[in-house]
């Protein structure tokens, strides 16, 4: 059994987790907590608080109790709009508070575009457009290109959460470019877990999505591969090991 645990804003699309863990179909357990969002607004101001140590340190006993072996803090804008140095800090800070390996979304999508040799990627962002470009900036100062990002204005969490297939697919596309080798949905309160094989089928290449590498994150902190298409190619990388 491999136990793994997530610091998840609010609710929104948690229910990809449980969703996940069928679809790895292995001796692995999911398990999420919540933390208080403050303020539901994709504005930096709010999602630094939204981000701040004390709002995560208050999820974090309970996630030891759990029996985790690896924490990801499953907020992409709540982690990215430090930068990538105050993102280090705060993952460090979070794996220094639960005693064990740490991570958060926005570092997960910059392992899962290595993982699959990504490397130049298009950003389709529920987010307004200043807060998409600092998910840019983030990725680029990682070590990926962004060659496209299309920000969709949504200021809430809640209204994200409420978006069907043909919403996330007409997100993709419009941030699709000959030139991109994957596509990026970074908001995990976007439901995907459900549509990542007919994503990839529709747009003809690979898309990580926020909860989908949030997860893969904590695998691989965890020194676990799992091979499970139908989460997408992020999940049928060599080499596999699966219980």
């Amino acid at each position: 059994m491999t136990a793994l645990g997530f610091l998840y804003p609010g609710h929104s699309a948690e229910d990809d987790y449980p969703r996940i863990e069928q679809l790895l179909g292995s001796d692995i357990r999911l398990t999420v907590v919540h933390t208080d969002i403050g303020e539901d607004a994709h504005r930096v101001d709010a999602l630094i608080e939204m981000g701040s140590a004390q709002r995560l340190a208050a999820g974090v006993e309970e996630l030891r109790l759990s029996g985790a072996e690896a924490v990801v803090w499953a907020c992409t804008s709540g982690s990215f709009v430090y930068g990538l140095q105050g993102a280090h800090e705060q993952v460090r800070g979070l794996a220094r508070a639960v005693g064990l390996p740490a991570s958060s979304t926005s570092f997960a999508f910059a392992h899962a575009a290595r993982e699959i040799e990504a490397q130049r990627v298009a950003i389709g962002a529920t987010y307004p457009d200043d807060v998409a470009a600092l998910f840019a900036a983030f990725l680029k100062e990682a070590g990926t290109e962004v060659v496209a990002v299309r920000g969709s204005g949504v200021v809430t969490a809640a209204e994200v959460a409420g978006w069907d297939y043909d919403q996330v697919l007409a997100l993709a596309r419009e941030a699709d470019r000959p030139d991109a080798e994957a596509i990026l949905l970074p908001d995990t309160a976007l439901h995907t877990a459900s549509h990542l094989a007919a994503l990839e089928k529709d747009l003809a290449k690979p898309v990580l999505t926020a909860n989908q590498v949030t997860v893969w994150e904590a695998l691989r902190l965890a020194d676990r591969r799992v091979n499970a298409p139908e989460l997408g190619t992020l999940f049928t990388r060599e080499p596999i090991v699966q219980a």
